[in-house]
């Protein structure tokens, strides 16, 4: 009876979310279909887009820039749903494109984000996860470390780039070491506070068994507390997709952010659109990911 109830919610949530989607994309048609007053047939987002694009130095008649470039301007306006679904399509179609370093494929770029994401967050668990075990199962040590963890935890990751780039030399394992700074401090509080909280119950049970202190931390200590760790897991990753957008538009080269940023450079903003959206999807999907592993640690009496 229950799981029918449930079946009937989320097929009523699934059309409301459709009604909410369709009502998005009516309003989105209807604000880019105003015509500019000015110039009958001319709509008012693409006006504005070519006074920003001669701001910029660039004619869109001729291509041509005040520094002398030849290289045409792509002035077209916020797009409406057909325009972005065109570019869309266009971008679909040619995922792992590669006609040199500033016109790559959305799916190579997205490759590299989620290396260097996949890189830093493996670095974040390696740490957090035992000096976690460590802290929550010392008082000493959480009195020892908890000082300097409430200081570096709210510098903003982004602020470390520069001293990354000083002293690493390399934009790429810049952005890899930005990734390990911004996922290591959920990860490792909610270590903390879930090795902390284990039962006293559970853990005199082990000591009068004589369990050895390496046995008891991973048969009883980290099943308790895995709910928590995850949950801190699933927050890391969420910070670790925003930042590497942030940290891939300052660095540049590849990357989705590099992409996104180097659309805007293009005056693309179906692409923009595009890219918004995929960024979306992707954190969307990884979340999923992590709740499903959530689900799979979590004891429901």
């Amino acid at each position: 009876m229950n799981r029918r109830m449930d079946v009937s919610v989320r097929s009523k949530a699934a059309l409301c979310s459709l009604a909410v989607l369709v009502m998005l994309l009516i309003i989105w048609q209807a604000a880019t279909s105003v015509s500019d007053p000015s110039e009958p047939g001319k709509t008012a987002a693409t006006a504005e887009a070519t006074e920003y694009a001669m701001l910029m130095g660039k004619i869109p008649e001729t291509g041509a820039s005040g520094a002398g470039s030849l290289a045409p301007a792509k002035v077209t306006g916020f797009p409406t749903p057909a325009q972005f679904g065109h570019e869309a399509s266009r971008q679909l179609a040619h995922p792992f494109r590669d006609n040199g370093p500033n016109d790559k494929g959305f799916g190579i770029q997205l490759g590299y984000s989620l290396a260097r994401v996949a890189s830093g967050y493996v670095l974040a668990l390696l740490v957090a996860v035992p000096l976690g075990f460590l802290i929550g199962m010392s008082r000493l040590a959480f009195l020892t470390f908890n000082p300097f963890i409430q200081v570096l935890k709210p510098i903003s990751p982004l602020a470390w780039m520069p001293i990354a780039l000083y002293t690493i030399k390399s934009s790429s394992t810049s952005a890899v070491f930005v990734i390990f700074i911004c996922s290591v401090w959920p990860m490792l509080i909610n270590t903390v506070f879930g090795v902390a909280g284990v039962r006293r119950d559970w853990l005199n049970v082990a000591r009068t068994l004589e369990v050895p202190p390496l046995r008891r931390a991973l048969t009883v200590i980290l099943p308790a507390a895995a709910p928590t760790i995850v949950t801190g897991m699933r927050i890391s990753m969420g910070i670790a997709w925003l930042v590497i957008v942030a940290a891939e538009m300052l660095v540049g080269g590849t990357g989705i952010g590099y992409f996104l940023w180097n659309e805007w450079n293009n005056l693309s903003l179906a692409n923009v659109l595009f890219s918004v959206l995929l960024i979306g999807l992707v954190g969307m999907m990884l979340d999923l990911l992590f709740a499903q592993l959530q689900r799979k640690v979590t004891y429901v009496d």
